[in-house]
């Protein structure tokens, strides 16, 4: 799965949010980093060269996520941890960020009110979640895919994982209530660009949870040649361009 999602997703979905919210982080000149959610480095790698004399430790729940991670971006500091019981002492870092992590958090309040613990007096909480799903153009196209191959039971993991925490509003209420005060909150839409749809497709269909989902309701060549023709029919073959949307937050402790 990481390969998969490194060769595909990264640099059509990812990279592009990676970027900016690299870029965000070093105007806070942090000192001490801390990345949840880090995945395969998509981020990690931006944030060192974006913030060159930071020391940024990165974190994922997935321990092959941390391997791969480790082995593309050795110059931060990889460890196994959970967002909800983070290995750091208290005050440790003065900034964390998170890029497309905390829809998957379990107990959001609790991980936020752990991300302050680890965060010292002033220190800021910067991370980006996805929109609904109708603002993501790619993955309206990979829902339309799995409805076309499974028209009576199509996965529904796109809308209720990563599009799951789609509301500001929820957002705020759940960093008030970990102690955070919201400083920024931003409605960000991007572009991405895939030059081929048939590989974004076995992207999501072999790199992220969807393979799971689809593996439970019988997968084999056909799925993916639905999900590849209603993709293509809705985005063209390649190179494709759609937009996609996201919330961008920063919160002090």
């Amino acid at each position: 799965m990481a390969v998969a999602y490194e060769q595909y997703l990264v640099p059509v979905v990812f990279r592009p949010f990676a970027e900016n919210l690299a870029a965000k982080a070093a105007a806070l000149r942090p000192g001490r980093v801390l990345e949840l959610a880090a995945g395969t480095g998509a981020l990690t790698s931006k944030l060192l060269a974006a913030a060159p004399s930071a020391e940024v430790t990165a974190t994922d729940l997935n321990e092959a996520m941390v391997a791969f991670g480790a082995a593309r971006v050795p110059a931060a500091v990889w460890r196994q941890a959970d967002a909800q019981r983070l290995p750091f002492a208290d005050g440790a870092f003065d900034l964390v960020v998170c890029q497309f992590g905390v829809m998957f958090f379990a107990d959001r309040v609790a991980a936020f009110a752990e991300v302050r613990r680890v965060l010292g007096a002033g220190g800021r909480f910067l991370f980006n979640t996805w929109g609904p799903l109708d603002t993501h153009g790619f993955e309206v196209a990979l829902q339309a895919g799995l409805e076309r191959a499974f028209p009576v039971d199509p996965p529904r993991f796109l809308a209720t994982g990563p599009h799951g925490y789609a509301d500001p509003a929820v957002v705020v209420a759940d960093l008030t209530a970990a102690g955070f005060s919201v400083e920024e909150e931003q409605k960000l839409t991007l572009e991405g660009r895939a030059p081929s749809v048939a590989d974004l497709a076995t992207g999501y269909l072999t790199g992220t949870p969807v393979r799971a989902a689809v593996g439970e309701r019988g997968d084999g060549p056909e799925v993916r040649a639905a999900v590849v023709e209603e993709m293509t029919a809705r985005l063209g073959p390649g190179p494709g361009t759609a937009p996609m949307m996201a919330y961008v937050f920063c919160a002090a402790a």
